[in-house]
């Protein structure tokens, strides 16, 4: 793949990620912080977002093997992981999360239960997705990764 199709690629890998929905504008916000300077800033902030998430995910699914379960304390981890996933646009993470906090404000276990699995594959999806973009991102250069979607 020649430059121009790889910026090409680039330009339509990020694209998708917008239209279906995976990413929004925070993400935009946090590639206008990028520059020369800091030519990996977002996918930094990313990488960072996932290892520190993977402890948040790790504490709600341990409050979700408690009988009965402490809807405080779901909607507190909830709440710290929805920060974390507002602050990189993870646009479908952040929903599912909204989803779950509503569950437990109705005390409905089940549903808590049935939206973290949910959420879950929406935030390995996402993983993947971007791990692709940073990937071709990194072997473009810096100049592309931070223009507007049309």
């Amino acid at each position: 793949m020649d430059r121009s199709q790889m910026h090409r690629q680039l330009a339509l890998t990020r694209k998708a990620l917008f239209d279906q929905g995976f990413l929004d504008e925070q993400f935009l916000q946090l590639e206008e912080l990028q520059d020369d300077a800091n030519p990996n800033f977002v996918e930094e902030v990313v990488t960072l977002y996932y290892r520190d998430s993977a402890r948040l995910i790790l504490n709600i699914e341990q409050a979700l093997e408690k009988s009965p379960l402490d809807f405080n304390k779901l909607d507190s981890h909830m709440h710290q992981f929805k920060g974390s996933s507002t602050s990189i646009g993870a646009k479908k993470v952040k929903a599912e999360s909204t989803l779950f906090r509503e569950y437990c404000r109705l005390g409905n276990g089940e549903g808590c239960i049935r939206t973290f699995q949910q959420l879950k594959k929406e935030y390995a999806i996402l993983k993947r997705k971007l791990e692709s973009y940073f990937q071709l991102a990194r072997q473009v250069g810096p100049a592309q990764t931070a223009c507007r979607p049309k």
